[in-house]
């Protein structure tokens, strides 16, 4: 096995080790050190594009971007200073007065976004540059996701993520200068573009830009528990997080540390949840009674199959059996249904879903 190579660097006067190859913003933040960002997204190549992770190197002129710059060794590294914190307060100042803070319904409604949180941070206001608002809300109606551009700030984190690391690109950089704007192609909708709906875009936005069109209107923020759990609809076993309020699923959120998902969910897992709160969703079992499906408990649903099962097998034998397993269902389920139909009924006859 091959050592890893290490590079020795300083970090606001303390000396730290780091890999080759990783930026500041990492070597940093692998050392506890907080750089401010809006732009970046660990999953996707940096951008650099919001410039609030500048940070200042010895013997370079001006900062640079801590999220593209790649360590070298024996570099002193400034993260933390006057100059530095008047430049990021200065550039939120810049991106808030572009755009109309006050009408950003999602700090409230969904949880205080990025932008927010660092405006709030380094006590950023609208008013201190005056001139045009960028952007506008979009007239799009797919059932999905909600558009709001006039509160986009062009990190590019969406098109990243959708280009990248979901490889749709549905979603592009479009016009120039302070006309430049997210788009789809020809400005279509999001319906008829090459959108999967996995929500991911949603997800990066640091802003108001892009929210789950599903969960605005239901609940304030503060009324929302999350309730982790897996994706029932395939074998993947996805993490997600159940946003619940009044004991009703208003929404979800994938689970960053699943290590299935990694943060990533399909359509299905992030948008399709109404079917919980169903009013013909099966709750209890049901056993068939004079013709007539009621109510069951699973001790009386257990002892049901017991006896069918082998009263079938005294009767016809184990190949009376045929076990069909669900791609739904996770892989250990799968299994321990063919280890029960191949050692306790006695069958080879086993097949999935999936296989047709």
């Amino acid at each position: 096995m091959l050592k890893e190579e290490t590079l020795k660097v300083v970090i606001n006067g303390q000396e730290v080790e780091s890999s080759f190859g990783k930026t500041i913003l990492e070597c940093a933040r692998d050392s506890g050190v907080d750089i401010p960002t809006l732009c970046f997204d660990s999953r996707v190549k940096a951008t650099a594009a919001c410039r609030l992770c500048s940070v200042n190197v010895k013997g370079r002129r001006l900062p640079v971007a801590a999220c593209a710059q790649k360590m070298e060794p024996g570099m002193e590294i400034t993260t933390d200073s006057s100059d530095l914190e008047s430049m990021r307060k200065t550039i939120l100042d810049l991106v808030v007065s572009e755009n109309p803070t006050g009408e950003c319904v999602r700090c409230e409604e969904i949880g205080p976004c990025e932008l927010h949180t660092l405006t709030k941070r380094y006590g950023s206001k609208p008013g201190r540059f005056h001139g045009a608002l960028s952007g506008e809300k979009s007239k799009d109606t797919n059932p999905f996701i909600f558009r709001d551009y006039s509160q986009c700030i062009l990190c590019y984190r969406c098109t990243s993520v959708c280009g990248e690391l979901e490889q749709a690109h549905a979603i592009v950089p479009a016009g120039r200068g302070f006309g430049s704007r997210i788009a789809a192609a020809f400005d279509s909708g999001l319906l008829d573009s090459s959108c999967t709906f996995c929500g991911q875009c949603i997800q990066t936005c640091p802003t108001g830009a892009l929210m789950d069109r599903k969960m605005l209107g239901q609940a304030k923020a503060s009324e929302v528990t999350k309730v982790k759990t897996v994706c029932p609809y395939c074998g993947t076993g996805c993490g997600l997080n159940l946003h619940v309020a009044n004991n009703k699923v208003i929404g979800t959120t994938p689970d960053w540390d699943s290590p299935s998902g990694e943060g990533s969910l399909c359509v299905k897992g992030q948008f399709a949840t109404d079917f919980v709160g169903h009013k013909d969703r099966l709750k209890t079992p049901l056993i068939r009674r004079n013709g007539v499906l009621t109510e069951a408990t699973w001790d009386e649903a257990y002892d049901l199959i017991v006896e069918k099962f082998t009263q079938i097998k005294e009767e016809s034998g184990p190949n009376a059996f045929t076990f069909w397993t669900s791609a739904r269902a996770t892989t250990e389920s799968n299994y321990i249904m063919q280890k029960f139909a191949r050692a306790v009924i006695g069958t080879n006859n086993v097949d999935n879903c999936s296989r047709t």
